[in-house]
């Protein structure tokens, strides 16, 4: 079963003293990558959020956004940094007294320095911990979800795909025959060509054609690439995360496809070779998806 590695999900619930918002989104990336963006006041939830989703989520870059909304009293206390703020005012002042600005510093003016407040909660983090938990689990079963259904949908793609090369792979075991059978007959119409009356050596005939023979025989290629191909296949209804083993299967697929077309020089098998080159081109962009 093949996971996508971009996906979303966003869950809201509304407890006792708190309203909680939480998404999650996840894109491409070769490991696990994440990121949390919580209020600075509940910066303790960035790690276990992190572990409750590491639990699901192997490959992607994932970001977590969480928004707690107090419904049931106050809980936060804003204190101002008055030393802090004696320094803005009196280097302000200064600066309109050097410059011949007129003063017209307010209190209003002094928001501006977010580093002069400090917000604190009175709070049970435990209690706060169980209900992002609760919340964000949903989010992460929606998020899932949304990766299952595209994985299945790239699934069904590569399948087929997969199907096209293996039927590919079959023309090419049928036409290598002939090209070797078309090679004896041409090399015995230039002999006969070249000798003109003298009889030709048959068993020199047979020499040539054997010796070119073994130069463009492909068996192990396509022996080798059926073999891939079902392993390809087993991978693709893994349950465990396959991205990585795919593409390493991929890159040795291709480089048996390379060599059968490097080895014949026969239009036909060239032409499928192209298909199957194609195909696999078509199966990496969906492979870099998948975790």
């Amino acid at each position: 079963m093949l996971k996508s590695m971009t996906g979303y999900g966003r869950a809201q619930r509304l407890f006792e003293k708190r309203d909680i918002l939480v998404e999650i989104k996840s894109v491409n990336h070769r490991y696990f990558e994440f990121s949390a963006r919580t209020p600075r006041a509940y910066s303790y939830l960035d790690e276990r959020l992190k572990a409750l989703t590491g639990e699901a989520v192997f490959r992607g870059k994932t970001e977590v956004s969480v928004n707690i909304f107090t419904t049931g009293g106050q809980d936060a206390q804003v204190t101002l940094n008055m030393d802090l703020a004696r320094a803005y005012v009196d280097a302000l002042r200064e600066a309109g007294q050097t410059l011949g600005l007129r003063d017209d510093l307010s209190v209003s003016h002094l928001t501006r320095f977010g580093d002069l407040f400090q917000v604190s909660r009175e709070q049970e983090e435990d209690e706060v911990w169980r209900e992002v938990r609760e919340t964000a689990l949903e989010a992460v079963e929606r998020f899932l979800a949304m990766r299952v259904a595209e994985g299945a949908k790239m699934q069904a793609d590569i399948s087929s795909r997969l199907d096209g090369i293996e039927s590919a792979v079959g023309k090419v075991e049928e036409q290598s025959p002939r090209t070797q059978a078309a090679y004896r007959e041409r090399l015995y119409q230039k002999l006969s060509q070249l000798l003109e009356t003298r009889s030709v050596d048959e068993q020199r005939v047979l020499t040539e054609v054997a010796v070119f023979a073994d130069k463009i025989a492909v068996d192990e290629e396509t022996v080798r690439l059926r073999s891939h191909i079902g392993q390809f296949r087993a991978l693709l209804k893994s349950r465990e995360p396959a991205g990585r083993k795919l593409d390493f299967l991929l890159q040795e697929m291709n480089r048996e496809v390379n060599t059968i077309g490097s080895k014949c020089q026969d239009i036909e098998i060239t032409n499928t070779v192209l298909e199957m080159k194609a195909e696999l081109e078509k199966i990496r962009e969906q492979v870099q998806n998948i975790e």
